[in-house]
């Protein structure tokens, strides 16, 4: 299996990327798509849909899978059935993402918001989100039905570089008020560092609260 297309996001490491992509809206990211199919012809037509379906490979994770795994909306403390979560860590390590689709653009290059995958990531498939087939608000939740709380942003305005556009702040306070932590750090002394293209951001957590400390561009 190929991939039909990569992405480029803002996240060039896992740490720090949206559990649920839908969460951090002003994310922008675009998919490029392989030679093969780097056609017009291969997106016509899906500049009418709103939403897409990617179908991608989790190809970081560098470790072997387990039968059950500790999800961080249950504090990493309890094990479920690898089948019964959204673990990374998959015997065959596929992940599947909803986006919103903002634009076709020249090339073609498919800009969306909302992706929850790392920069150059393979995507295997490309499918349109269908709302009548595809959403039921009536599903049950299982244990993603408990409210995962989460972070209040300290984002001061004089940190930021200039030139950056309005929607990479908002992106970085979504992406942070997600707790990009794992479950098992609570240290309010200690210092995260996170790549959010085409920055570094400093940040800690105290008492419900992410406080940026820094934002430094990052070097070429």
């Amino acid at each position: 299996m190929e991939p039909v297309a990569h992405i480029r996001s803002p996240y060039p490491e896992k740490f720090g990327v949206p559990r649920q992509g839908n969460l951090a809206p002003h994310v922008l990211s675009d998919i490029v798509l392989a030679p093969p199919f780097r056609d017009e012809a291969c997106v016509r037509g899906l500049e009418e849909f709103s939403h897409i379906w990617l179908i991608w490979g989790f190809d970081r994770n560098g470790s072997e899978w387990h039968p059950t795994v500790r999800p961080p909306r249950l504090g990493g403390n309890e094990r479920l059935g690898v089948f019964a979560t959204r673990s990374p860590f998959r015997p065959n390590g596929l992940g599947l993402s909803v986006v919103k689709l903002e634009a076709v653009l020249p090339g073609p290059v498919l800009r969306v918001s909302g992706a929850d995958l790392v920069d150059g990531s393979p995507i295997y498939d490309i499918k349109p989100y269908v709302p009548y087939a595809d959403a039921i608000p009536d599903a049950a939740a299982g244990f993603t039905r408990r409210e995962r709380p989460t972070l209040r942003v300290d984002l001061p305005e004089e940190l930021l570089p200039p030139g950056l556009p309005p929607h990479w702040r908002e992106g970085l306070a979504e992406t942070l008020a997600q707790d990009p932590r794992p479950a098992y750090q609570r240290d309010p002394e200690r210092v995260y560092h996170l790549l959010f293209e085409p920055c570094e951001v400093h940040f800690s957590v105290d008492d419900g609260i992410a406080h940026v400390h820094a934002v430094e561009p990052l070097s070429r």
